[in-house]
């Protein structure tokens, strides 16, 4: 069986991913794996065939990130084949991945963020308040719904504004019904409620697409506002600060006063709790010399 035959088969099992994933993942075979790889026989796979890949990759220059993402997808189909004992010893065995190294994110200060929350009309004041306040993304706060808040001091996340499709859809790494509770400060409480009783909400969702309100929301809309609000310098955003930067403050502000890193990596929805060390270990309070202080505390005693 050849590579793309292979490929093929296993593309058809991917079935749980998200659309947006789905559509990565066909990219990265399409534009990537299939052209190095289309008509090698499966069985021929070893750790110098996975080498010249990731190589030529980097000759054409590629991005790492690309290459990290395509080398990922490689191997997947790769060790769904060994599991299938198509070879006696693994292909990747040996084989050192691209190394990509995500630039550490620019978190705004609370003056900052203060600042940009004054910012824009009502929709985007909302939508800074709840990335920032409850660790939404995006499209998920752009699905906002007062029906949602389950408790004073708890909504309940339940869905997205699905970036390729427009429309609500599960949260990103969930199965449809699936959600997460979030903390709801008093703060974006208080400003759901007056966003409701100010326009109104439809089946309690309270944004709709401005040009017509039997659409969701486009997320997209909250950048083109950040990026107006940013060129005609009606907003301080300092260098560096992305929207996605609203919910690193939320990361930021919880760990910062010693909530636990298990409990901002639910609320944040991430896949793995790795994901959240991996990018916010560096936020968290504590140094070696700090453990070493406070383990002489219990050994004195």
């Amino acid at each position: 069986m050849s590579f793309s035959e292979y490929a093929a088969q296993w593309r058809t099992g991917q079935r749980h991913l998200a659309e947006s994933s789905a559509k990565q993942l066909d990219s990265l075979l399409a534009n990537h794996l299939l052209p190095a790889l289309r008509s090698r026989r499966m069985n021929s796979f070893d750790h110098k065939v996975v080498e010249d890949f990731v190589r030529n990759m980097e000759t054409a220059g590629v991005g790492v990130a690309t290459q990290s993402n395509a080398f990922d997808k490689l191997a997947s189909i790769l060790l769904d084949a060994h599991r299938l004992g198509i070879f006696d010893e693994s292909p990747l065995r040996g084989v050192k991945p691209p190394q990509y190294k995500p630039s550490r994110s620019v978190i705004p200060t609370p003056s900052q963020l203060a600042a940009i929350r004054s910012g824009g009309d009502d929709s985007f004041q909302l939508l800074v308040g709840l990335m920032s306040g409850c660790g939404m993304r995006n499209g998920e706060a752009a699905a906002v719904n007062i029906r949602n808040i389950v408790d004073d001091d708890v909504y309940r996340v339940t869905e997205q504004v699905n970036q390729t499709t427009k429309t609500y859809g599960p949260l990103k790494h969930r199965n449809p019904g699936e959600y997460r509770d979030v903390p709801l400060p008093a703060s974006v409480k208080d400003a759901i409620e007056l966003y409701a009783n100010r326009y109104g909400t439809i089946d309690g969702y309270l944004l709709r697409h401005p040009k017509d309100a039997t659409r969701p929301f486009p997320p997209y809309l909250l950048q083109n506002q950040w990026q107006r609000l940013k060129k005609g310098q009606e907003l301080t955003i300092p260098e560096g600060v992305v929207i996605y930067s609203l919910r690193h403050f939320f990361a930021s502000n919880c760990l910062m006063h010693n909530i636990p890193i298990t409990d901002v990596a639910e609320w944040m929805g991430h896949k793995s709790i790795d994901i959240t060390f991996k990018i916010y270990r560096h936020l968290m309070p504590g140094t070696v010399g700090q453990a070493a202080r406070v383990l002489d505390l219990g050994l004195a005693a």
